[in-house]
């Protein structure tokens, strides 16, 4: 894969979560802080989301709003709207429309107000490994938000249109496959997105990494074969520079050194073994480029701060939607 979809693969744990969500005003809801990341897409109508930190951010029509580390935030018709638990105040939308009284999902007893006063979104949820955060994930703010217009980013607004249709059909033959995947589709989406929007003369760290060919070129080698015993010299051959140019290039951008990187990309791909498959500590050592299995376990308790084994056995099994259901 490549490093942007390496970065979101290593932190991916359990399953994703969406709903659509329907709400008349007046309304204004809280999240609490959580252990993953959320999306909400307005789909119709207009809302503020309100972060822990910082301005409220006006969403319209079309917009999207990702929160990479969810710190907890508001969603309201209205910025000085008093914010009522989530939980208990949003129920999602029915599929395939209102609910079997006529009216939305978000009518709650606060009467009707009309077209004018509905707000109609997508919402979701992931779980993320927050303990080790990529680097090219760390970077985003704790608000990315991806405004509506024409002709831009078309991968994820069709991203949308395809999950939308998804929730809207109730149940479809191949729900349970067709819903993780979209989402994980817009995850990417989303976090490409962001990057995309940089402008090129202002990219700095790892906006500036991917645009430049030869770190990107680096990169790409340490991803795709984490296991080859990498020098700095290999690494700059393949990058097409000098070695002393390719080293300052790369750590001013990616803001570590080369090997540096390449260990810690190492560590993290045998995490991902380790709590996804059933391999051999052997077989895992071997993937990510260490002759003996007490070689790896060392390199792999001074990253992690516990053995192999241990950590696979307390790892294991996490599958849980985010939020738990």
């Amino acid at each position: 894969m490549d490093v942007l979809s390496d970065a979101i693969s290593a932190m991916r744990l359990g399953r994703p979560h969406s709903s659509r969500t329907v709400l008349d005003a007046p309304w204004g809801v809280r999240f609490e802080p959580q252990k993953g990341a959320g999306f909400h897409v307005l789909l119709k109508g207009a809302c503020w989301l309100i972060p822990t930190v910082g301005d409220p951010v006006r969403l319209g029509v079309g917009d999207v709003a990702f929160l990479p580390r969810e710190l907890g935030h508001g969603l309201a018709d209205v910025p000085d709207r008093p914010l009522a638990d989530a939980r208990s105040l949003i129920r999602p939308q029915a599929a395939g429309g209102p609910d079997a009284d006529g009216r939305g999902a978000g009518d709650h007893g606060t009467g009707d107000y009309g077209a004018d006063g509905r707000t109609e979104m997508l919402c979701g949820a992931y779980r993320l490994d927050q303990s080790r955060v990529h680097p090219l994930l760390a970077e985003l703010p704790d608000v990315v938000h991806l405004p509506a217009r024409i002709g831009r980013h078309p991968s994820l607004r069709g991203a949308i249109e395809l999950l939308g249709r998804e929730l809207d059909g109730g149940t479809r033959h191949g729900g349970d496959a067709a819903l993780p995947a979209l989402l994980d589709i817009l995850l990417l989406y989303m976090v490409r997105a962001w990057y995309e929007d940089r402008p090129a003369d202002e990219a700095t760290g790892w906006a500036a990494a991917l645009r430049d060919p030869a770190v990107a070129a680096a990169l790409r080698g340490v991803h795709d074969e984490p296991g080859r015993p990498w020098t700095v010299r290999s690494l700059a051959e393949r990058a097409g520079l000098s070695r002393a140019a390719f080293a300052r290039r790369f750590t001013a951008t990616v803001g570590s050194p080369p090997l540096a990187y390449a260990t810690w990309w190492r560590m993290t791909v045998a995490a991902r073994l380790l709590r996804d498959r059933d391999l051999p500590l052997r077989a895992v050592a071997e993937r990510v480029g260490y002759a003996s299995e007490f070689a790896f376990a060392k390199a792999f308790k001074r990253e992690f701060a516990e053995a192999p084994g241990r950590f696979r056995d307390a790892a294991r099994g996490d599958d849980r939607p985010w939020p738990e259901e």
